[in-house]
């Protein structure tokens, strides 16, 4: 034998030792077969373990969320408002829903649903998973499985529901039909707008019974489902348009590639934009609106649509029953009967909108949302689409005074500064060039912050605005509770190009009236519930802006109403502060004011029909009275309902604490620089999209409380300071110096 075989016999002696001695080391403890062994064992545990809590987890009753209940909305004395809940479900037979929309359902959630046996393992082990690591809700479930997440059980993300839901949803699959289960998950799913069911959700979304809907319509219906809230076109963003349009495409797609949509049909489809929002049967005139503000500040406090859609809870509202009367009352009066709304195209484009507040309390007694909610669903009282305009000025004002601001030329900002009133005088300091133009191109000279108030003139606070800073502005404006919505930092800020709502600016207004402590305007005075309680935050909140400063601004806003624009409002029953506002091109027109008592905010919106796409439009022309503007209706309005929700009137006063009384405003001779009669193009050099005109279009000078017109027009010191000699005004002080204020 040579040495080669010798080493190859050795290697074989080896080999037959080492099998005959078995694995060594931890080899031994870990083989292909232990490890198969143990898998299997697992398995049939877990099979075990699983069969026992099949036999043990029952289908249960169905969920109170099933069966809806109404809610029950009342006025703070205890009458109730309304009642909702019931009526926006309404159970349908599969057999009455096309059978095109029925597979847009199985399409978008689960196509495999006619074969499977009512659980996704795959999808339900993830779902596990992630809830055990925390990732929160998940998808992947069946149509079986969120039925009976829907029907069954509770909304709960946790492994014990998870696991009662695979359970049931087999039972359930073994037990009832399949288009039994469909029809359940059709009729139980939420699709948002308060609808459960796809009865209300084609009435909600396309004002249609479930048997008319079409495809294209059940498409965006069973797309709908996986984010209501995000995926309703009247209120997503533009990413969720986006996000809804690609799901509505994945759904049809779906539905061609498992042979329930012929491909032509599908190619000549269009997605079907849903109509606007419209109130529930019930819920006309005022209740609309006022339950839709309820349910909005209810989400903003915690309560999940869902919750308050099932039922049982009883909401007690701040609005008082006789103020709300009398605001409805003072909108008739002193303009729908003023307007011909058949006969006259502006006339039909006039929107009004108001909300009244509680200075002391920050409680919503009263809130004017528009003709009927069954009419024109968008409430004019919260919407933010307009500019508030010139009612945005008096922040301006407190601005300056809370940041102790200057001139240009170092002069301190009180009400008696001196300004330029020229009309279109550019504006000093800025980076961003801006001339605005007064209303009607009107130029008055040398004029202090009070005359600047009382006549609302534009070039004086636009310098204001850039002498205080504009991000001091904007800061002073968020703490008083304008929206951060569309805030311009350029000098126009002063003109209130920002979009604002009456219940936004009525909190403003609150806040001042409230000796600058904050105020937001709440509606919702308690919310009752059996098994829930929901805590609500105290409407006042922290100083925001110094007392001296609130105060100032409100001593400064009576001589509006007494003297100014606002000379509308002025009444010898109570006392008042205020101010007017008209945007460009007349678009809205506001008056916002206060008593000591009371706080509110009216506005006309113009606002084309629907049917031409819902534009805003001028109001000029309104009633045939030529130019619509804030000391007009706004302020006739305010002062009817203020009256009668002062019962009449008041004599409460205000309590001021000003560092600065105002000297006695003499009427500056205004000198025209233009010649338009209405609706003057600002010309501003910024951004002539956004520089409102302003109120009034004529002197509004009261007859019954005549300023004298020899008074000199002051004029600037060599100091900066104003220099007056003008007489007391009638009326204005006793004998002894003290104010008097006229009596009824």
């Amino acid at each position: 034998m040579g040495r080669a075989e010798a080493r190859q016999a050795a290697r074989q002696r080896g080999a037959r030792r080492a099998k005959k001695a078995g694995p060594t080391g931890i080899r031994r403890f870990f083989t292909w077969r232990k490890l198969l062994g143990t898998f299997f064992g697992l398995c049939l545990l877990v099979m075990a373990a699983f069969f026992v809590v099949y036999l043990l987890v029952p289908v249960p009753k169905p969920n109170a969320e099933a069966k809806l209940q109404s809610n029950v909305y009342k006025y703070s004395d205890g009458k109730i408002l309304a009642r909702t809940g019931t009526v926006n479900r309404e159970i349908v037979e599969l057999g009455d829903i096309p059978t095109d929309v029925q597979f847009t359902f199985v399409a978008a959630e689960n196509k495999t649903f006619f074969q499977d046996s009512g659980i996704d393992f795959k999808g339900t082990a993830r779902g596990l998973m992630n809830t055990l690591s925390g990732k929160g809700k998940q998808g992947g479930s069946t149509i079986t499985q969120q039925y009976v997440k829907n029907y069954y059980l509770d909304q709960d993300q946790t492994v014990t529901r998870k696991l009662k839901e695979l359970v049931i949803s087999l039972k359930v699959d073994q037990r009832q039909e399949k288009t039994e289960i469909l029809a359940g998950y059709i009729n139980t799913s939420f699709y948002g707008r308060g609808a459960y069911g796809i009865q209300a959700a084609a009435q909600a979304y396309y004002g249609v019974d479930a048997d008319k809907l079409n495809v294209a319509q059940g498409a965006y219906l069973a797309a709908l489902l996986q984010a209501p809230n995000q995926y309703d076109w009247a209120i997503a963003s533009d990413t969720g348009k986006k996000l809804v349009t690609e799901r509505w495409n994945y759904v049809l797609d779906n539905m061609v590639e498992e042979g329930w949509l012929d491909q032509q049909k599908r190619d000549g489809l269009k997605f079907p934009v849903p109509k606007e929002p419209k109130a529930l049967p019930g819920l006309s005139g005022q209740t609309g609106y006022i339950v839709e503000a309820a349910k909005e500040e209810l989400a903003r406090q915690g309560l999940d649509e869902r919750e308050l859609v099932a039922g049982g809870w009883t909401i007690t509202l701040n609005v008082d029953s006789k103020r709300q009367k009398e605001l409805e009352r003072a909108v008739g009066e002193q303009l729908e009967d003023e307007l011909d709304r058949k006969g006259s195209k502006v006339d039909a484009t006039v929107q009004a909108g108001a909300t009244s507040v509680d200075p002391k309390t920050g409680k919503v007694v009263a809130m004017y949302g528009g003709v009927s909610a069954t009419k024109h669903w968008m409430s004019n009282a919260t919407r933010r689409d307009y500019q508030p305009a010139s009612t945005f000025k008096p922040v301006v004002f407190a601005s300056a005074l809370e940041n102790g601001s200057k001139t240009q030329d170092g002069r301190p900002i009180g009400i008696n500064t001196i300004y330029d009133g020229t009309s279109k005088r550019p504006v000093e300091g800025s980076d961003t060039p801006f001339a605005p133009q007064n209303d009607l191109g009107r130029s008055y000279g040398p004029v202090t912050v009070q005359t600047a108030l009382n006549r609302s003139i534009n070039s004086a606070f636009a310098q204001m605005a850039v002498d205080v800073g504009l991000d001091n502005v904007k800061r002073t404006a968020l703490d008083l509770g304008v929206p951060d919505k569309n805030f311009p930092l350029r000098p126009s800020i002063a003109l209130g190009t920002m979009g604002a709502s009456t219940w936004d600016m009525a909190g403003v207004y609150a806040t001042l009236d409230n000796h600058g402590k904050k105020v937001t305007p709440t509606i919702v005075a308690k919310v009752e519930h059996k098994d829930r309680q929901l805590d609500l935050p105290d409407p006042i909140g922290d100083q925001v802006i110094s007392r001296e400063t609130a105060d100032t601004v409100t001593a400064g806003l009576t001589g509006v109403v007494k003297n100014g624009s606002g000379i509308n409002a002025k009444s010898g029953a109570y006392e008042a502060a205020g101010k007017t506002g008209t945007s460009e091109n007349n678009k809205s027109a506001w008056f916002a004011g206060y008593t000591p008592e009371l706080a509110t905010v009216v506005a006309l919106f113009g606002e084309s029909p629907p049917s031409e796409g819902g534009r805003q439009v001028s109001l000029t022309g309104t009633a045939e009275a030529g130019r619509a503007n804030g000391g007009g209706f706004p302020a006739k309005i305010w002062a009817d309902y203020t009256l009668g929700a002062l019962n009449g009137g008041s004599d409460a006063e205000f309590d001021l604490d000003v560092a600065e009384i105002a000297s006695p405003d003499p009427v500056p001779t205004p000198t025209d620089t233009a010649t338009e009669t209405e609706d003057p193009d600002p010309t501003p050099t910024e951004d002539p999209t956004e520089d409102p005109t302003e109120d009034p279009t004529e002197d509004p000078t009261p007859t019954d409380d005549p300023t004298p017109t020899d008074d000199p027009t002051p004029t600037l010191s060599p100091s900066g300071g104003a220099t007056f000699t003008p007489p007391v005004e009638p009326g204005d002080e006793d004998p002894d110096g003290t104010r008097a204020r006229p009596r009824p």
